[in-house]
């Protein structure tokens, strides 16, 4: 039997995650999960998003990589903000916007 319960539990784990870092106006980087990197750095953009990112507006997008749960992605943004600006540089390149398709 299919309930509208379990279509809704479907289509939440058929959804993408996305780690992504953002570059910020004093210099920083900032990184956190989302399903739609773009909608999300818009947020962050106005002024909406994190704490951190109200008062270091960011610039762009350095990268973003997908994961197939909430729970891996967030995984993945813990060790990533345990990295030394050049490791976040680093995965950035690896990771990189130009590769990255919306």
């Amino acid at each position: 039997m299919n309930t509208t319960s379990e279509h809704t539990v479907a289509q939440e784990t058929a959804k993408t995650w996305w780690l992504y870092l953002l570059a910020c106006q004093d210099g920083r980087t900032y990184a956190g999960i989302a399903i739609d990197v773009h909608a999300r750095f818009a947020t962050h953009r106005a002024g909406k998003g994190s704490k951190f990112t109200r008062a270091n507006k960011p610039l762009k997008i350095l990268g973003a990589q997908s994961f197939a749960s909430k729970s891996a992605a967030l995984k993945a943004e813990h060790a990533l903000k345990q990295l030394e600006p050049s490791g976040k540089r680093a995965w950035a390149q690896s990771n990189s916007i130009d590769n990255f398709r919306r």
